[in-house]
């Protein structure tokens, strides 16, 4: 109760802005699009309170006035780096996005899939959405240790690798401080896969400070 308690006590105040520099965005994307699968699709839990939506706040309490980017989330659970890349074009078509966030890779890997045609895919992702003028953030993911050393040492390898390929921004490991922990199982839903609401505001945390340079 008490852990329930001080995170959620931490997530107003960051709603609130209090915990919050005001942003400087006149001169930034007006726009962000997600593309991500259910990490990021708010899979199980209540609408408005997974890290997207939490974003989406996040960015109207940090200016005064409230910031007029706009949020997009284009995440469906289950969704393999292959979908994301035939999906892309349509998406950077009609929401013409300034910053488009990259969450996927986990469903290939739990799927026994290539690895090289995962890299493969993110990074033609990566390079159509900045040949459509948008920066982009990869967000990196890890596999739990019974998939093998050798797989999830490759696996976690490619996030970083593609990013320095493209010169996009990068979040090393969107579960930092969730799936790492001691007590990890707290926060995660029956399934074991996927964060419970209490886990999102740290998930957000892992996001923003690669995020927020791409928003000035």
């Amino acid at each position: 109760m008490i852990r329930r308690h001080i995170i959620r006590t931490a997530l107003g105040l960051a709603l609130s802005g209090l915990l919050l520099p005001s942003l400087s965005l006149a001169d930034g994307p007006t726009s962000i699009l997600v593309v991500g699968d259910s990490l990021s699709a708010e899979y199980g839990i209540a609408r408005g309170s997974g890290w997207v939506a939490l974003l989406e706040k996040k960015l109207a309490a940090a200016q005064s006035p409230p910031s007029p980017v706009r949020v997009v989330n284009a995440s469906i659970s289950g969704d393999t780096t292959a979908g994301g890349r035939a999906r892309l074009p349509a998406l950077l078509e009609r929401e013409q996005p300034g910053v488009v966030v990259i969450e996927l890779g986990g469903n290939d890997a739990l799927r026994g899939l290539s690895l090289e045609m995962t890299a493969v895919n993110l990074t033609a992702m990566t390079q159509a959405a900045q040949k459509a003028g948008a920066q982009v953030l990869l967000v990196g993911m890890q596999m739990p240790p019974n998939y093998g050393a050798s797989y999830g040492q490759r696996f976690e390898a490619l996030f970083p690798q593609v990013a320095k390929a493209t010169g996009a921004a990068l979040v090393p490991f969107l579960l930092k401080g969730v799936a790492d922990r001691p007590d990890a199982l707290e926060l995660f839903q029956p399934d074991r896969i996927h964060p419970k609401a209490e886990a999102h505001p740290i998930i957000l945390s892992n996001v923003w400070p690669a995020l927020e340079p791409l928003l000035k």
